[in-house]
Parts: C-alpha cells; structure tokens; sequence
C-alpha cells in the first residue's frame, strides 16, 4: 500500500489520518495518557476483534473393528485397547491392535436376551489401570424365575483375558418383554456410579419412586449401597433410596461435563428424544397413564410440582437417540467441547454445542456419519478420537474411530 505524505495543518489532522490508516489496517486505536499539551496514540490490535471462529473439521472414520452384532457400549482401556460389550452374543470382548479377544469365564448364559435387552451398558472403574474393575448393565434371572436388569462389578486378572470376580451391585430394575430396558453407566471419580434405566414400557414406574424403572439411580460402585447425597436417602423403602431423578421414559445415554453436570439421554416416543441435565430430585415429567399411553408428552408440565424442561429435543418425529458424550480436544475446533449423541432410527451422530448455562447453541449433524446405519453410542476417547458403535444386527456392526482431518 502507498501512502502520499501531505502536510498536516493540526494533531487533529494527524489523528484522522491515522485512525483512516488503522481502520484500513483492521487495527484499534487507543488514547493513552499524555502530559499536558502532547498528543499520543497507541495503536492496538483489538483484543479477540479478529481471532478467527473455530472451524467445524472434516472428519476422517475408520472401521477399527468389524462383523460384530449389536455393539451396545465400549470404553479405551489404555494403551490403545479398547473393552466392548455386544447385547444378544452376551459377550465381553477386548480389541488390541487388530486383536479381538472374547474374555474368558464371564457368564454369557445368565444374561436374561430378549427384544431391546441383553448385555448393555458398559463402565470402567477409574482406576481401572491398577484394579481391573469394570461395570456391565445386563439382563437376568431371578431366583423366582423372573427376569430383571441389573448391575454388575467384575474384575480382571492382569493379563486382562478372563474374569476373576463378579459381584451384584443393584438389581430389580422392572422388565416386560424386553422393551425399554435401558441402560447407561456413568463412573465418577468420587466412587460413585450413575444408572440410567427404563420404563419397561410400563405406564407407572417412571413416576413412581419405588419403582427403579424410568429413573437414574446413583449408588456407592464399591458396596453397591445407595448414595449417601441422593435425593430419598432417608426414605424407608429400599428402592426409592437409590433414586436421583424420576420421570423418564427409557434413559440411553449418560455423559459427564468438565467442569461439572451431567447430562442424560432419553428416547421419545414418536417425537421428542430429549437431552437432559441432572437435578438431583428432579422429576423429568413423563407419566403414559393410564396403560402405557405414549401420546403423552416426554415433559407433561400438567403434573402435579415442578417438571425439568429438556436442553435440547429432537421434535416430530423421533430419531431414537442413544448413548453419547462430550468430546473435547482443540483438533475438534467447532466441536470441541460438543455433547455427540448417537441416533438408531435417525442414522446420524448429533452434534450439540451446550452454553455453560446448559442452553441449546448448535445442532449439526456432519454427513460423514451418516454412512454406516443406526448408530447406538458414542465415546470419547484419548488424543482426539471419538468410539462409535454401530446397531444393525446380522454380524453387519462396526467400532469406528473418527477424528477430525488435519
């Protein structure tokens, strides 16, 4: 750029013209104190005025592990290894580089199998890498020959290949045929583990609090006993102590959000998959009564007190979201810090940008996941990957691994 020098007749000359320049040059001028009679300008470039908005990345997506049917949960394990579970083959396996791996003595034939129920959610103890703790959300038998969903802690012998211990944590979460039976676990580094469980498509448990269906329970990963801050931790009956939140149709999806707040998942009917914070007590607002009337709405404000209000809803209709959580990692650029839901009917991975008041900001849905059919859940993993686990049955499922494209 050229600039013709012309005589100033004044310091206001002077300062028009350099304001004239500064705005050319995208910078900010400053008046800074001066003695008496001087005239000075400290020219700045304007804090944040030019930083540039984070960009949403391409993303690049490997099939890391293939000819699985239903993965429904997975977690890193260190080292680059991967622990997953899949529903109807009632398997707990290990990938390591190539390697897939069926853990031995873990009891594939006490897992209750039927519709939506089976091996499900999957937790690694925090200190999984001295402990081999890991927690499973399963479908079982009862000694009165019924069945149940229920939560489980086992261990690991060093070489991580076979189970050495199993205890029951909690059970008699209510099943039907199988539909809506859950169900999430969410480890946090204070000992305690979170549940989330559903309805058994039964029009009464969300809202009842000695009911465990419907509901996220939270509970001591080490006992087993209810946790000490719950809501209804006084309460006489057993059941209800175990109660966090209440009110909810058929919770998929926990994730956990730095800084604090976590955050559920929960399936619609034929509309209204919703995304939740916990309240502890909070009643959540779904009552399909009487029968199990699922024209009801998710959050019916027409109950009796105060219902919580979703942060974010899928609308008409449904797209069945599932398990999910919060990815962070500057490579993500736009989606850094993102709440990444998986959607079965809808076949897409959603993107939701949450302000730090839990408001809905952005939905994207990026169209490189919108390949590989229903998707069941997502997880964050270290240096920037994503786990993904496909749901489409017949062997025809998927673990991928998706980072951003540099």
């Amino acid at each position: 750029m050229v600039v013709s020098l012309v005589r100033l007749a004044t310091v206001e000359d002077m300062r028009s013209l350099v304001l004239g320049l500064a705005a050319t040059l995208g910078l900010t001028l400053t008046a800074t104190t001066a003695p008496a009679g001087a005239s000075t300008l400290d020219v700045t470039h304007q804090a944040g005025a030019h930083r540039a908005k984070p960009k949403v990345p391409a993303l690049a997506v490997k099939k890391l592990v293939t000819g699985l049917d239903h993965p429904w949960d997975v977690r890193p394990i260190g080292d680059g290894r991967l622990i997953f579970t899949q529903r109807d083959r009632a398997t707990v396996s290990i990938w390591d580089h190539g390697d897939v791996r069926t853990v031995g003595n873990f009891p594939t034939a006490s897992v209750w199998v039927s519709g939506e129920t089976g091996l499900m959610g999957l937790e690694t103890d925090p200190e999984f890498a001295t402990n081999h703790r890991f927690y499973t959300c399963q479908g079982g038998t009862t000694d009165g020959g019924g069945h149940e969903v229920k939560v489980m802690a086992w261990k690991l012998n060093d070489a991580l290949t076979s189970i050495t211990g199993g205890k029951k944590l909690v059970g008699g979460f209510p099943t039907s045929s199988g539909r809506h039976g859950g169900c999430r676990l969410l480890a946090l580094d204070d000992g305690s583990l979170y549940v989330g469980t559903g309805d058994a498509a039964q029009g009464t448990n969300p809202e009842n609090k000695k009911s465990l269906g419907g509901k996220t329970l939270r509970l001591d990963a080490k006992t087993g006993k209810p946790w000490p801050k719950n809501p209804f931790i006084k309460s006489g009956n057993a059941h209800k102590r175990y109660v966090q939140t209440y009110g909810h149709r058929n919770v998929q999806g926990l994730a956990l959000r730095k800084g604090g707040g976590v955050y559920s998942v929960e399936q619609g009917t034929y509309r209204d998959d919703e995304v939740n914070i916990l309240r502890n007590g909070g009643d959540y607002g779904y009552n399909p009564v009487p029968g199990y009337n699922e024209s009801v709405p998710m959050t019916d404000q027409s109950l009796p007190g105060k219902q919580i209000s979703a942060v974010w809803r899928s609308g008409d209709p449904t797209i069945a979201t599932s398990g999910g959580g919060f990815i962070y990692g500057k490579r993500w650029g736009a989606y850094n810090g993102n709440l990444v839901v998986g959607a079965l009917a809808g076949q897409r991975a959603v993107f939701l940008k949450i302000t730090d008041a839990a408001k809905l900001a952005k939905v994207r849905a990026p169209a490189a996941l919108r390949q590989f059919g229903r998707i069941r859940t997502i997880v964050d993993g270290p240096g920037s990957v994503i786990y993904v686990t496909t749901d489409n049955g017949g062997g025809n499922d998927y673990i991928l691994a998706v980072r951003p494209k540099r």
